[in-house]
Order: C-alpha cells, then sequence, then structure tokens
C-alpha cells in the first residue's frame, strides 16, 4: 500500500470536508435525535460509498481517457466555474408592488 498516497487523499478529503452542507445536515440531525451512533454510521457509510464511486469511476476514466485530457477538462470547468463565481450579476429590476 502507498502509504503516502493514503495519507495525501485523508487530508485532501478531511479538509474539504470540513464544513460543507453534509457536515451540516450531521450535525443537525445528531442534535436533533435519539440516536447519534446511527447518524454518525449512516453519514459515515454515505460518505464511504461516494467516495467508492468516484474511485471506481476515476479509474474507468483514466483507462478511457488520457491523463492530460482529464486534467484539461477539470482546468477548463474550474476555471469556467471561477470566472462565473467573479463575474457580477446582471441587474435585475425589482417589481413594484
Amino acid at each position: 500500500m502507498d502509504w503516502q498516497l493514503l495519507g495525501i487523499t485523508f487530508i485532501t478529503v478531511f479538509l474539504s470536508e470540513l464544513g460543507d452542507k453534509s457536515q451540516v445536515a450531521a450535525i443537525a440531525l445528531g442534535s436533533s435525535c435519539e440516536s447519534p451512533r446511527a447518524v454518525f454510521f449512516g453519514t459515515a457509510s454515505a460518505l464511504l460509498l461516494a467516495s467508492f464511486i468516484g474511485v471506481v469511476v476515476g479509474q474507468g476514466t483514466a483507462q478511457v481517457l488520457p491523463a492530460s485530457l482529464v486534467k484539461g477538462i477539470a482546468a477548463i470547468g474550474f476555471a469556467v466555474m471561477g470566472v462565473r463565481l467573479l463575474w457580477p450579476k446582471a441587474d435585475v429590476p425589482e417589481e413594484s408592488e
């Protein structure tokens, strides 16, 4: 097993999951239910399943498409999202009552 890759993957996923909406949902469910253990196992298994699907799809994609193409598509996608977030919204006139 590649321990360095395991550590990098853990740190990356751990940091990206901190404070996202699934964690907020887990906090809300955990605080409003009688069984926080069930919330923990439900959220942990959902993250495991989502990660497993991502790895399987990524492995399949890597066998079909060259890595440079996938990286290029990802870079363009992130650039488009970044520009879209920075682009000012069009002024929408408010409806008068």
